[in-house]
């Protein structure tokens, strides 16, 4: 089973100690993979929370350009949003992966995916912090390192064609084409894949962590964001994005607050927890995990 850290303190001190529980130094040109927030959101990541460790690391802070309209789907609206919520201050500060083009890489043994975009810029990193920040989402069900990995780090493109299944690498049309959902949690889970295979043929080393808190039904991708529907959770770590995911599910299963039962549906109604089956079956991870709290 894989490993999968756990703390209830969520602090920059506890982010720093369950990184250093996963006993692996990321080193060199570290990328760090955070999504800044969509403007007008309010339950991204703070910077004062992640500073620290990502100072530590000696860290950039890394997304791509969305594919929806919005204050992030150009380069220049991206960073402006990116400093307005103090990600300038953290690490060696922000770049936008795709701001001078994307890669392509193989899909292998994808249903619905060819192949996946990713920003160019990832190529100069030698390691990677998937840093997440775990809530609902309007059409995933719900966000952890899972997306973060697939829709964050594929290109504007790139985030197209999963959104498309497949279908369309145009942003315009992505949106208008019809698709099982299913098929959709498919697609995240094969560009996941495609992320993790390149990483790993090209010897840079990747960690996962979660912080649960703020979790409110909708994303940080969601300019009118609601409220938090559940207390905070805590932070997870592994070195399975899979097992990480699970075990952020299984404890939204095992919550009894009086919001649970609504973030529940925004995941099942999505079909949210397909995703970690079918990463599995991709040879992602696993879903059994031994949960380890410090």
């Amino acid at each position: 089973m894989s490993k999968v850290y756990f703390t209830k303190e969520i602090t920059p001190e506890s982010l720093i100690k369950i990184y250093e529980a996963l006993g692996i130094k990321l080193k060199g040109n570290v990328a760090v993979k955070v999504s800044t927030g969509e403007k007008g959101s309010k339950g991204y990541l703070k910077s004062e929370l992640i500073k620290p460790l990502v100072d530590r690391l000696n860290g950039t802070i890394v997304e791509c350009n969305t594919a929806y309209p919005g204050a992030r789907n150009t380069v220049k609206e991206h960073l402006q949003v990116a400093k307005e919520h103090g990600f300038f201050e953290v690490g060696k500060g922000v770049e936008i992966m795709d701001s001078n083009g994307e890669i392509k890489i193989p899909v292998k043994n994808g249903k619905h995916l060819k192949y996946d975009l990713i920003g160019k810029g990832i190529e100069k990193y030698d390691s990677v912090l998937n840093l997440a920040h775990g809530k609902g989402h309007a059409m995933g069900g719900f966000g952890a390192n899972l997306k973060n990995q697939s829709i964050g780090i594929a290109s504007r493109k790139g985030k197209a064609y999963i959104h498309s299944c497949g279908k369309t690498t145009s942003p315009r049309l992505c949106w208008i084409l019809k698709h099982n959902q299913k098929d959709f949690i498919e697609s995240m889970a094969e560009a996941a894949k495609a992320v993790s295979d390149y990483l790993i043929e090209n010897n840079k080393p990747i960690v996962y962590i979660t912080v649960a808190n703020a979790i409110s039904l909708d994303c940080d991708c969601d300019a009118h964001q609601g409220d938090p529907v559940i207390a905070d959770i805590g932070i997870f770590a592994s070195l399975d994005p899979v097992a990480n995911d699970q075990a952020f599910i299984d404890t939204i299963w095992k919550c009894h607050d009086e919001g649970s039962e609504k973030i529940q549906e925004r995941i099942d109604t999505r079909e949210g927890r397909h995703i970690t089956k079918y990463a599995q079956e991709l040879g992602l991870g696993s879903t059994k995990y031994e949960l380890i709290e410090i």
